[in-house]
């Protein structure tokens, strides 16, 4: 597949002056992107704040692979400290030690998300690898005397189970220690944090007790796991967890959904009450505290908006931290309690380290590299709302190019992870690079993102592949509605549970699709759940029911079962390694079709990424994905020219 696309074919005239040929040559936004310089451009990944909020650590990847890195917050002194020992594929924060001259990082192998811990000394570079029991290990904090690491983990602990609980692990390395034993996981999924007592002598986390999958309560026991009790319950199958210590330690941040929208509070564990920050009208977590405690950080996930606020924590009133547009991922407080140091990005602007406060444009203090990228090339969204099957809107980012002509582009429709997930206005490289080549993409936040609130959030459970999956056609009928999109040339795609659909809506309404892809996707939920480690199978049952008494509901939503059905051009791509989504979801769909006489290269084309997991931020893994998913909806529904 060519890098750039070509002008468009002029018949033969006279030669043009030199000037002439300049006016009428393609400017870059007109041209197209080129995939490689795009996707080799150096990208800022996870950065974290020291202890004294002074530096920052980050993984970058500018010599061409993933690298870890130490920088000073006012000082433009960039460090490299690692040397090929971080993995290729990030899912975790590094965390710091408490005197903030070593960080801990996890690694894993090709992608499998079985980690161990390392510790390297930010003077020397060393690195010490502190555990040799590979499991979903994720570290969240030393503790305040620097003896120990609190970690979650799936390592098989009491009773023989494998559920993901607390552990902690000396700082210098040794036998891990395992400080809960629940048989639901402890804080994970995204949801809350585990943390240490200002003290030392306590750890704050979320758990759940009940039978009821979707509940999970604020606990808190002694540093040795003893002593554990609960706190604080929003309500029954409320969703509740914690985000921090206040620094008095008395009290907690924490986040409970029983409003129907995720709130922020501040827990006085000795008065037992709660006082709520917010308005309630939209989705907000809290972050953390002010170094001082006078200020609590919070997101707030309102649709495709993600943005931080402030609130004073006595008077609890809340101010916006301005973002021009665009949206935060991982965010803390600056020392002075007052601005936010935070990932941004916007879908025009690629991520960087900026300092935030209300009423100021973002001020840059890493910014993101464009080599030889044109950034007016790239194309801001706009948000759309179409309505449903049932009446409901469904909100979107609709990104097509400039000046399009009538009823000529082709249009897909793609679906994001999770499901509690959500399009938010993100830079996206891969969708950039897909409407730079003349395509029109629909990322819908359909029933079950997050964002909306929980009845929406929750519209999806015991359902995937429901009213979820009917977004997605209302989606693909409003692209066909747009007087620009051509409808006999309508594709889907997406990655995880966006796979999932992508199967499913092949199948379940065949004649809509005439091209899909499918990355890393689900196929048989049934085999999933044999093959999915404990903590995913609980997040199956808490979704979708137990499987043996919601079977048929478990092989109606399984595209293997209805293969036959498959009219579209389909791309299947897996990794190998992948845990979360197995790579015989897709090996059992491609030999189901070859069995039914479909074609492999024809019919259908099949992909598998050698060391590689549920995907990757690795530079030449990222780019060969890029490759082979453009060049097949090109191929598949037929390769448009850049708009002039």
């Amino acid at each position: 597949m060519k890098s750039r696309t070509p002008p468009r074919q002029r018949p033969k005239r006279k030669k043009a002056s030199n000037r002439a040929a300049h006016r009428n040559r393609p400017s870059a936004a007109e041209a197209g992107l080129d995939l490689e310089a795009l996707c080799r451009l150096p990208s800022l990944l996870f950065p974290k704040l020291s202890w004294r909020r002074d530096r920052f650590a980050y993984y970058w990847d500018g010599t061409g692979r993933i690298e870890l890195y130490v920088r000073s917050i006012d000082r433009d002194d960039p460090r490299q400290l690692s040397h090929g020992e971080v993995p290729r594929s990030l899912r975790w924060r590094p965390i710091w030690d408490r005197s903030d001259r070593s960080l801990v990082f996890i690694r894993d192998i090709g992608g499998d998300e079985r980690y161990d811990l390392f510790r390297i000394d930010r003077g020397s570079g060393a690195v010490h690898q502190l555990t040799d029991r590979p499991a979903d290990s994720y570290p969240t904090e030393f503790s305040p005397d620097n003896r120990w690491i609190l970690l979650q983990s799936n390592m098989v602990g009491k009773g023989g189970r494998a559920q993901s609980n607390l552990w902690r692990v000396p700082a210098d390395g040794g036998t891990p220690e395992q400080i809960t034993d629940y048989e639901s996981p402890v804080s994970i999924f995204g949801f809350g944090t585990a943390t240490w007592s200002p003290d030392g002598r306590q750890i704050a986390y979320s758990a759940n007790e009940t039978a009821d999958p979707r509940n999970q309560d604020v606990y808190l026991c002694n540093a040795d796991g003893t002593n554990a009790r609960r706190v604080f319950r929003g309500g029954a199958g409320s969703h509740d967890s914690v985000a921090g210590w206040h620094p008095d330690g008395r009290r907690l941040a924490l986040s409970s959904d029983v409003s129907g929208r995720y709130q922020s509070g501040v827990l006085d564990l000795g008065r037992e009450a709660v006082q709520w920050f917010g308005d309630g009208r939209r989705d907000e977590s809290p972050v953390e505290f002010s170094p001082d405690g006078r200020s609590l950080l919070t997101v707030v996930l309102d649709g495709v908006r993600v943005a931080p606020r402030m609130y004073s924590v006595a008077s609890r009133r809340g101010q916006n931290v301005e973002t021009e547009g665009g949206v935060v991922l991982d965010q803390e407080f600056a020392p002075d309690g007052r601005t936010v140091l935070a990932w941004y990005q916007s879908p025009v602007r690629r991520g960087e380290f900026a300092r935030l406060r209300a009423g100021h444009p973002p001020e840059t203090l890493l910014p993101a590299e464009y080599g030889s990228v044109d950034r007016s090339a790239f194309v801001n969204p706009r948000t759309v709302r179409y309505k449903s099957f049932d009446g409901r809107r469904v909100e979107a980012l609709l990104y097509s190019p400039r000046s399009p002509r009538p009823r000529s582009l082709p249009a897909l429709v793609e679906v994001h992870g999770g499901p509690t997930g959500q399009f938010a206005r993100f830079f996206d490289e891969t969708t950039q690079y897909i409407v730079s080549r003349g395509f029109v993409v629909l990322q819908p936040n359909i029933r079950g993102s997050t964002g909306y609130g929980i009845e929406f959030q929750d519209l999806n459970r015991h359902d995937w592949g429901g009213g979820d999956l009917q977004d997605v056609v209302a989606g693909a009928r409003f692209l066909a509605s747009l007087p620009f999109v051509n409808p006999k040339r309508l594709g889907i795609w997406g990655g995880s549970f966006g796979g999932f659909m992508t199967y499913l809506a092949t199948v379940k309404v065949p004649d809509l699709w005439h091209a899909a892809c499918a990355w890393v996707g689900v196929t048989d939920l049934e085999l999933l759940y044999q093959e999915s480690r404990e903590h995913y199978q609980y997040f199956l049952r808490e979704q979708m029911g137990d499987p043996e008494k919601n079977r048929r509901l478990w092989q109606d939503r399984s595209a293997i079962n209805f293969a036959e059905r498959l009219r579209a051009k389909l791309l299947m791509v897996h990794g190998i390694n992948d845990p979360r989504c197995p790579i015989d979801q897709a090996r059992r769909y491609r030999d189901r079709l070859l069995a039914l006489g479909r074609r492999e290269g024809s019919d259908f084309e099949y992909v598998e990424l050698g060391e590689e997991g549920h995907g990757s931020a690795d530079i030449e893994q990222k780019l060969r994905s890029a490759r082979v998913v453009t060049g097949f909806f090109e191929k598949a529904l037929g390769a448009p020219r850049a708009p002039t």
